[in-house]
């Protein structure tokens, strides 16, 4: 088994598809991203979708909503790739019984969250850097601020420890996360499947990423939001800032300051993740016509 989840052409195939995922999913959903972190850094601004998305666009331009989207795509780049990589890999080497959900057998309850979990805590190491540079980039107000000179500030301030600030936040936010998304999604694909069968695979895959996305940020949600704060700022360490910044925001805000920017959030993952999760599986078939014999 172990063989077979190291294969070349299956890890190759992994990654050709989590990179085509990775650019739809980048570009469909950073202009809601842009709106949460602005809601969960400035909460005394920014109230609502409606006042954060209007300030915004009067105050900045449209194009104000794509801040930070090149360290995202290329973060999303290496983040869905170890993603979707690791997450793979687990299923060829611990495969279910039954074939598991997405080759048309029950899927086991628990595996694929579990999976997913693991898959998370590897994804958190990839993506702290694009996400710290992203979350600095996303809070800028006014001037647009390009991303390089967001890296410079940050290694001035802090030095090379500057790109991985937040790394418990980092792993507290993507662990959940990554249970709950690739978990939802075997379940979501095998539900349709079964109850929907004259479905189409494609909107198959479209539905259950969007509902899996969702899920996914709804049950992630209260670790992100401190994750956010913290990586925002300038004065935060690489471990050690996480846990009080969460609990200064449960004092502050109380505990529905967890769930700030869910809105943004969850109206952003549906079509993000819908974009994502068609965009690897029409990527491995495209991959399976051209190196398939």
């Amino acid at each position: 088994m172990a063989t077979e989840a190291l294969d070349a052409t299956a890890i190759s195939r992994d990654l050709f598809s989590a990179s085509i995922g990775s650019v739809a999913c980048c570009y469909v959903g950073q202009p809601f991203d842009t709106v949460k972190v602005r809601m969960q850094t400035r909460p005394d601004l920014f109230t609502g979708i409606y006042s954060a998305s209007a300030s915004m666009l009067s105050n900045e331009g449209i194009a104000s909503f794509w801040k930070g989207s090149v360290p995202t795509a290329g973060g999303m780049v290496l983040e869905n790739c170890m993603a979707f990589g690791v997450n793979e890999a687990l299923k060829r080497t611990f495969p279910d019984n039954e074939g598991g959900s997405t080759e048309g057998g029950a899927p086991n309850l628990l595996k694929p969250f579990l999976m997913g979990s693991i898959t998370g805590c590897f994804s958190a190491t990839v993506l702290l850097p694009s996400e710290v540079v992203k979350a600095k980039t996303q809070v800028v107000v006014g001037k647009p601020v390009s991303s390089q000179e967001i890296v410079r500030k940050m290694i001035k301030s802090q030095g090379m420890r500057s790109m991985f600030v937040g790394l418990d936040a980092q792993l507290c936010r993507d662990a959940p996360f990554y249970a709950f998304f690739f978990g939802g999604y075997d379940l979501f694909v095998y539900g349709f499947r079964t109850y929907v069968p004259s479905m189409p695979e494609e909107l198959n895959y479209f539905l259950s990423g969007g509902f899996a996305g969702m899920f996914g940020w709804t049950m992630a949600m209260p670790f992100d939001v401190p994750k956010t704060n913290v990586q925002s700022r300038y004065d935060t360490k690489v471990v050690g800032s996480y846990f009080p910044e969460l609990m200064k925001i449960i004092r502050e805000r109380g505990l529905t300051g967890l769930y700030s920017g869910l809105g943004p959030t969850v109206v952003r993952a549906f079509p993000a993740n819908a974009a994502l999760f068609l965009g690897v599986e029409m990527g491995k078939k495209f991959f399976d016509n051209l190196f398939t014999p």
